[in-house]
């Protein structure tokens, strides 16, 4: 009996060990989108793709923004794998000219639950 218990104990290891294996992966097209030099006032809004790479559903928990001038926005459905999603991202145009940096940090349930990803510009008067 008790070589019976465990190897049942044995198997449902190995099962759930076997089920840990499958993983989301976020893969994004680019982890920095350089806007260039945007005209003040002008389209702040960029979009940053990615895939799930890996071999379960990616869910994005949250994105926030290093400061209060840029504002990403994430999708509320589950990525599944191999498909492509988008997080769009719109930065305060209306600010002072100048350069700009900000970092948007994304958390998911793949295998870097983690990833930071960039926006980088310049902001000017009256140019494109």
């Amino acid at each position: 009996m008790k070589k019976a218990v465990l190897l049942l104990f044995v198997g449902l290891m190995a099962l759930s060990v076997k089920a840990q294996d499958k993983t989301a992966k976020i893969e994004f097209k680019a982890e920095t989108i350089d806007y260039g030099k945007v005209q003040r006032g002008g389209d702040g809004v960029r979009t940053f793709e990615f895939t799930n790479t890996g071999d379960a559903p990616l869910v994005i928990s949250n994105v926030k923004s290093s400061c209060g001038c840029t504002i990403p926005k994430k999708p509320e459905a589950p990525i599944a794998p191999g498909e492509t999603g988008k997080i769009e991202v719109k930065y305060d145009t209306k600010r002072p000219v100048g350069p700009f940096r900000k970092a948007i940090t994304v958390t998911s349930n793949a295998d870097t639950p983690t990833k930071v990803i960039k926006i980088k510009g310049e902001l000017v008067e009256g140019a494109k």
